[in-house]
């Protein structure tokens, strides 16, 4: 019998390189915490981890999560004095083709908008860096001299030493059976040699975390996927120090090891491994290699390294990893059980998340809230469809062989389609409907005229769509276009404490008369956006929520969380009970008129209101709201009626010029109007004042909500970055994460980019960043260039709506 503590505040499961790391920075900053792993530290996956460590991603957040990763290794050895085998000997990234160039510089700019230098190199540059590689093929490459690489098990076992240094309690062979939850309230965690008492769990156990927490109720979307690398023999004529390299065109990636070298690859037809379940006993295990399967990654790797050819194999490895259906790790707080934490699914990028994520997880057990906006890896990003295994499976496949494939703007997935579909679905395709997917949802994203290719063609130049949007903005400017949008995220807020709860979670007032339609964010106690959406007064005591598609969970769990105890207000989940049509345009009251018998003149349904009206036989509930700066109304309907709806607007508005739209030409019409959009312009890091929508706060009402404080004091001292946009020439193709430089001093960059088709001109939304803070007159007065794939473009400023600054056209 293990001699275990009978108390805890935290207990961490699992010992690999992320549980560690969150012992460690937890035990750093004064938390009590235990570690329990089930075998041997490292012995899960993190022993046979390749050890590349890079830092670039397409998120400034995780970038930054990964640079702390790189700072941590440099100091750790000295720290602790257990050897990591860090070596910061940079990374390069290959461009074998054109289109991949592009990317590359696109990748570079986004390392610049982010603080990092890289580098853009000649083939005969980069053969200086990598002389025993082939470059007949080569058009260029990236490098990074901050990336470098580590031993997986010696990282863990400094971190582990680390937090037992800071007093944290380790212990292997301590097999955790399960977590003993009363009444939604974590009591403890019960093992085979006893139970502990603790009020919060961290689960970091690699591919085991999905069935583990699937026991207590928890849903973790990871699949465990063989990945196979093989190790050299010492070469003759390899470099030591050697930068990581990575060839995605040939699908490999390649490190230097004591003379030898490390090669793997992502393969586009990857090995699930097993069906789900975990064999028992298994630690410190390799599965056999296959082979055949990896034959074809070698031919591609011989051609880029010759004398790889007669080289002796020391060992080769096949190990499953933990990956997830869209390609990025999993960190937060569970939103199925309150203090039970998650971080798992590394995609085989464990060792270079795993310093960041268990500094971010520590600090989110700690304090309750994330050190800063983690959405691209927040276990709230998930959602229906992620609940089955089955479709799980099918997704992680498809993201796991594009890992290396071009990351094309607007991609989409294709695999587990079509999931949720709205009941026009059918309809929409036959009327040339281009189909995106969002939490499992099928959105319209354009639609095709007769004799156009009606899918996607992806390109970095102007894409296939682009006349199709560019007809659709047209529509929904001059006439009136109706989208199907029944994938919002819909929630009904109803119980006596509705206005007082709903007051405080709040950011606007909501504390309207029955038939008010208010925007609102919520915010965190540092004033960040949490939510941004639409709340509709329906009753005294209900509201009906409206938010993003993508944001359902996220939302619902935000606004659940935030009801002050006490307090008799339910929420509750009622997206799939309605479907949406947004009729817009100047022409949209012309055609609702013909529909309905209700009167919709301005008079009678102002903006900024909610009716409940009459079409074709259906209640339809109208909120008089827009997203792409036109007149218009969202219509709510429920779900069985939505055809006959659809029918007669498109019936009464031919004559009119109605035409369907999508998803593509929302975004080219929000972006002339100045609309935000959150996880891109606004978020968790973003303040209301920040971001120009301080307008929207209740600050002179005498009500307390949540992050008044904040938002209060930072009203009194002023900001330091203040969201703009930005114009440049039409043939500038922007995306977002594009360099913003004002007097030839980088000071932020493209939160989104894109092309506005009433303007003709490329539009992007960013914020200037200035740490002495930030005025309306120091944004205005700066000259402004955009870096654009490593390349200086002039723009122009502005922080009033390009499109209808006074709002004249929305509440007409």
């Amino acid at each position: 019998m293990k001699d275990l503590p009978t108390s805890s505040k935290v207990v961490v499961i699992g010992g690999g390189i992320v549980g560690c790391s969150t012992a460690y920075h937890l035990a750093r900053m004064g938390v009590e915490v235990v570690l329990l792993e089930r075998k041997k530290l490292t012995s899960g996956t993190t022993f046979h981890a390749a050890g590349l460590v890079g830092q670039l991603r397409t998120s400034a957040n995780i970038t930054q999560l990964l640079g702390y990763s790189v700072d941590l290794y440099k100091r750790l050895e000295a720290e602790t004095g257990q050897a990591t085998g860090w070596k910061m000997n940079g990374g390069m990234r290959l461009a074998c083709n054109a289109e991949r160039w592009t990317e590359v510089k696109r990748q570079a700019t986004t390392a610049h908008s982010f603080g990092l230098d890289m580098q853009l190199l000649t083939p005969r540059e980069a053969l200086d860096l990598w002389p025993i590689m082939t470059i007949d093929d080569l058009v260029g490459a990236a490098y990074l001299p901050t990336d470098g690489q580590a031993s997986p098990s010696d990282i863990t076992q400094a971190l582990a030493k680390g937090a037992r240094m800071a007093g944290a309690k380790l212990y292997e062979d301590t097999k955790v059976l399960r977590v003993q939850i009363n009444e939604g309230i974590i009591k403890g965690v019960e093992t085979e040699h006893g139970f502990i008492n603790c009020e919060k769990v961290v689960l970091c156990a690699g591919m085991w975390t999905r069935p583990f927490a699937a026991a207590h109720g928890v849903n973790v979307p990871l699949v465990p996927v063989e990945h196979q690398y093989l190790i050299t023999e010492k070469i003759e004529g390899v470099p030591t120090g050697l930068p990581t390299l990575r060839d995605p065109d040939r699908l490999t990636y390649w490190k230097e090891e004591v003379g030898g070298l490390v090669m793997g690859g992502y393969e586009p037809n990857p090995k699930l491994w097993r069906d789900g379940s975990l064999p028992q006993g298994f630690h410190y295990t390799l599965l056999d290699n296959d082979f055949d399967h990896f034959t074809p990654i070698m031919e591609l790797a011989l051609g880029r390294v010759p004398l790889m050819e007669n080289a002796g194999i020391k060992q080769m490895i096949n190990g499953p990893e933990s990956f997830t259906p869209d390609g990025m790790f999993i960190l937060g707080e569970a939103p199925e059980q309150r203090n039970f934490f998650v971080g798992a699914g590394f995609n085989a990028f464990g060792i270079a998340s795993g310093g960041g994520a268990g500094m971010a997880l520590a600090e989110w057990v700690a304090k309750g809230e994330a050190p800063f906006d983690l959405w691209p890896a927040d276990i709230r990003r998930f959602g229906r469809p992620h609940f089955d295994t089955d479709w799980i499976r099918k997704r992680t496949y498809e993201a796991y062989g594009k890992h290396y494939t071009m990351a094309w703007p607007s991609e989409e997935h294709h695999s587990g389609r079509p999931n949720r579909r709205s009941p026009l679905y059918d309809t929409l395709k036959a009327a040339g409907a281009v189909f995106g997917e969002k939490l499992g949802w099928e959105r319209p994203n354009w639609f095709a005229a007769p004799g156009e290719v009606a899918e996607d063609i992806y390109t970095y130049e102007r894409p296939n769509w682009h006349s199709a949007v560019a007809r659709e903005h047209k529509a929904a400017r001059e006439a009136a276009v109706l989208i199907d949008q029944t994938s919002f995220a819909k929630f009904v807020l109803k119980g006596p404490d509705a206005e007082v709860a709903l007051s405080w979670i709040a950011a606007n007032d909501v504390a309207k008369p029955v038939g008010s339609l208010i925007y609102t964010e919520m915010l965190n106690d540092r004033g960040g956006i949490e939510c941004d959406l639409t709340v509709a007064r329906i009753r005294h005591d209900e509201y009906y929520i409206v938010t993003g598609t993508g944001f359902a969970t996220h939302d619902f769990d935000w606004i659940a969380r935030s009801i002050p105890a006490g307090m008799n207000a339910q929420l509750v989940d009622v997206t799939g009970a309605y479907s949406v049509l947004s009729l817009m345009g100047p022409k949209a009251r012309d055609i609702l008129a013909e529909v309905t018998r209700a009167n919709v003149s301005n008079a009678a349904f102002p903006f900024g209101t909610v009716q409940t009206i009459g079409i074709a036989g259906a209640p339809v509930r109208a909120l008089r709201v827009t997203y792409v700066g036109e007149l218009g109304w969202e219509l709510h309907c429920p779900v069985e009626c939505a055809a006959n709806v659809y029918a007669a607007l498109h019936a009464a508005g031919a004559k009119h010029g109605l035409v369907n739209a999508g998803y593509r030409a929302i975004e080219t019409l929000r972006l002339e109007k100045g609309y935000r959009a959150w996880a891109g312009d606004i978020g968790p890091d973003h303040t209301p004042d920040e971001a120009g929508l301080g307008w929207a706060v209740k600050l002179k009402k005498d009500f307390a909500f949540k992050g008044r404080e904040a938002v209060a004091a930072q009203r009194a001292n002023g900001v330091k970055k203040m969201l703009a946009t930005f114009t440049a020439a039409p043939e500038v193709i922007l995306y977002g994460r594009e360099t913003i430089y004002r007097d030839g001093q980088r000071v932020g960059w493209l939160s989104s980019g894109g092309y506005g088709h009433t303007l003709g001109q490329s539009i992007g939304l960013g914020y200037v960043r200035n740490p002495e803070g930030v005025t309306a007159d120091y944004v205005l007065s700066g000259n402004y260039q955009l870096e654009v794939a490593s390349e200086l473009v002039p723009c122009e400023v502005t922080l009033s709506p390009l499109y209808d600054p006074k709002g004249a056209k929305i509440k007409a």
